[in-house]
């Protein structure tokens, strides 16, 4: 109850949670023993009593109900009322035992930490290069993966739209140890600015210049009008060269890793998109959701992911 209402109740919908719930067990056990009948003995012509109710010829006996059955409600009944007193269920009242769903979970982390937390102590101390050649430390880590990173950058960890593929070698922010650790503890904020104040033929023109960096250009002459273009408003960030930047996390505009290119589309309209709208990525920290104990290890194992045969 506490989960759904919040801390605690107002004294007046306690109140009237323990009306309606006590209220509607004491309704349903008036009823059953109001209605109980307990002969089905015929009377002295051999007639037994019926409900009144008729179909086709066919009348409805009103005999009691089967003594298993009427024992099996009044144990649901009593049952209703022990639980009630017992555990949390009744407004505010928070039951004899003390019981409450928080105070269980808090008890099995504290269990889980105790057991497992020298295990990840264990692995803190190793070296993120050699952990991640460690085949039981990786299955551990992979675990851990699925449950807080997949979402986003898939089972496979192979990316999305929008979202890194993190089995390649093109790193926004850098692969190594020290630079996945830090995106983990930190996460991070990507901000590309839309460049729709530039006009439609300049967009159009940088396209082709972007595309003629990793040799896709379609149009040749737009793509060296956009040239000039591109040195000043892209340059500083993407660099002259386009091979990006990862101290700012702009991307490496040479190569064949395109994030915000979704299925389907052509590599130009991704283009054109970007430059128009702009881009803004955002990587949580993760380092509150799986604990800073365990940073070292799914940073082992996303260091190893771009470095498999």
């Amino acid at each position: 109850m506490n989960n759904f209402w919040g801390d605690s109740l107002s004294s007046f919908w306690s109140a009237w949670i323990i009306v309606i719930t006590l209220g509607t067990i004491g309704i349903s056990a008036w009823l059953l023993f109001a209605n109980r009948k307990t002969d089905k003995t015929p009377d002295a012509e051999g007639n037994v009593d019926t409900t009144g109710h008729a179909a086709d010829g066919i009348e409805e006996y009103d005999n009691p109900l089967p003594r298993w059955w009427f024992q099996l409600y009044v144990g649901t009944v009593i049952f209703s009322l022990g639980y009630l007193v017992l555990y949390p269920g009744l407004g505010n009242f928070s039951g004899l035992l003390g019981w409450s769903q928080e105070s269980q979970w808090e008890e099995e982390v504290a269990r889980a930490e105790e057991r497992f937390a020298p295990i990840f102590a264990q692995y803190q101390e190793v070296p993120i290069p050699e952990l991640s050649q460690d085949g039981e430390a990786m299955q551990v880590a992979e675990r851990i993966f699925l449950n807080n990173c997949a979402i986003c950058h898939g089972s496979n960890a192979k990316g999305g739209y929008g979202f890194p593929n993190l089995t390649d070698d093109a790193w926004l922010y850098g692969g190594a140890p020290e630079n996945i650790v830090q995106t983990l503890n930190n996460g991070r904020n990507g901000l590309m600015p839309s460049w729709q104040q530039l006009g439609s033929e300049n967009i159009e023109n940088v396209t082709q210049h972007v595309l003629s960096l990793s040799g896709n250009a379609e149009d040749a002459e737009r793509a060296e009008q956009g040239a000039s273009v591109f040195a000043s408003v892209c340059a500083a960030c993407h660099m002259p060269d386009g091979t990006g930047n990862q101290a700012l996390g702009a991307p490496n505009l040479t190569d064949d890793a395109w994030l915000y290119r979704a299925p389907g589309q052509s590599l130009a309209d991704s283009v054109r998109q970007t430059l128009r709208n702009g881009r803004n990525g955002h990587m949580p920290a993760q380092a509150a959701y799986i604990g800073e104990d365990k940073v070292h290890l799914v940073a082992a194992y996303v260091y190893g992911l771009s470095r498999q045969d």
